[in-house]
């Protein structure tokens, strides 16, 4: 067995949540997704799929009307975005894999932003690169970006920066300026950007199209640059298992074979479950952000409230992430959290070493009573300590 693979963390949010399930009595916010069902149209579209025989392999790079809507709804958030440019995947991890398969060898430097989702840190490792580290700081409870300690960590010869914003766990989001000066700079080093943006519509802030500064938005088509997304977050459809990529159009054919060899192509009817989705965002997506946003604004304010608890509001993403002062080692406490306190959430560990101490809770619950009830638990068990 390689090395590489033995030597992955295996997941501490896992480890949490498999102490916690099972118990009726815990009120769950460990996992990044909603509790809210995939809606009925999205669903019908893929009950129709295989009732009409659609169980058959698809173009590796997913059907040609899928791979339209998907431009053409790029195209609408962040200027013309072609087709050819548009690979669909097996859900979101899996098109953040294929990109790293794609661009990292052995030996390759990659520079990473935390704290992130421990699969962008894992991916690189897994083939053989060697990756440093550029930590956000956290400042009265917000977690900034030092733009100047990254550029200068990116150097000729990195091959590859990964940036994830939205940024789950923090909620912190890049600007329209250091998208472009991080975009110069890579020009200049000749680094290729993988850019997570799968929480980009799961923005609070006013902006003309409802989403977080895209590096799309500054990029040209044939800048070294993948941007990763995924149906799972903004369409309700976490257990669908599809989400996509944009490219430069001289890295689509290579990705389809590619493809081939990882999944061969993504299922049919899932693929017309999406078609719909995109078709319709509109009956979609600004529901669940207005709704999340009501979720943030419940619980925010509430956790602020509490002693010991450092918070700031994210302005994207669907997590709050806190430090809750006087504890120490983070999986510990969300494991006595789950067992004293029936609370199920996240320790801040799991994203970098730098979050220890850390906790992050998943604010995507369909019914925001959940979320006081929460806070009630978490300021009981405090008490007591």
């Amino acid at each position: 067995m390689r090395q590489a693979i033995l030597n992955l963390e295996e997941s501490k949010i896992r480890e949490v949540a498999n102490a916690g399930m099972g118990r009726c009595d815990v009120l769950a916010f460990w996992f990044g997704e909603s509790d809210e069902v995939t809606p009925d149209f999205i669903r019908e579209a893929a009950i129709e799929s295989i009732r009409q025989g659609e169980t058959f392999y698809a173009h590796n790079l997913g059907l040609p009307e899928l791979r339209e809507a998907v431009a053409a709804y790029t195209s609408r958030l962040h200027g013309k975005v072609g087709a050819e440019r548009i690979a669909i995947t097996s859900g979101g991890v899996n098109a953040l894999m294929l990109a790293v398969q794609m661009l990292v060898d052995d030996g390759d430097d990659v520079v990473a932003v935390t704290p992130v989702w421990p699969n962008l840190t894992a991916q690189p490792l897994i083939l053989g690169g060697k990756l440093r580290r550029v930590s956000l700081k956290p400042e009265a409870g917000a977690w900034k970006l030092d733009l100047a300690e990254l550029l200068d960590a990116v150097r000729p010869g990195t091959k590859l920066l990964i940036v994830n914003a939205p940024n789950n766990p923090t909620g912190w989001t890049l600007s329209r300026e250091e998208q472009q000066a991080i975009l110069d700079h890579c020009r200049r080093t000749g680094t290729w950007i993988l850019a997570d943006e799968v929480y980009e519509r799961l923005y609070y802030e006013p902006t003309p199209t409802g989403c977080a500064p895209s590096f799309l938005d500054v990029a040209t088509p044939d800048d070294r640059l993948v941007v990763a997304h995924s149906f799972s977050k903004s369409f309700l459809m976490t257990g669908w298992r599809l989400g996509w990529l944009v490219m430069p159009a001289a890295m689509t054919h290579p990705m389809g074979k590619l493809i081939e060899f990882n999944t061969s192509c993504a299922s049919v009817f899932t693929q017309r479950a999406a078609l719909a989705a995109v078709q319709r965002t509109d009956e979609v997506t600004p529901r669940v952000v207005a709704h999340l946003k009501q979720c943030r604004d419940t619980l925010v304010p509430r956790l602020q409230a509490l002693p010991r608890v450092k918070l700031a509001r994210p302005s994207g993403g669907m997590y709050a992430f806190f430090k809750l002062d006087g504890f120490g080692d983070s999986l510990e406490l969300a494991k006595r959290l789950v067992a004293e306190a029936g609370l199920g959430i996240a320790p801040g560990n799991a994203f970098a070493p730098e979050a220890q101490g850390w906790l992050r809770w998943c604010f995507a619950s369909k019914d925001v009573g959940r979320l006081g009830r929460g806070v009630e638990r978490l300021e009981g068990w405090l008490k007591g300590r």
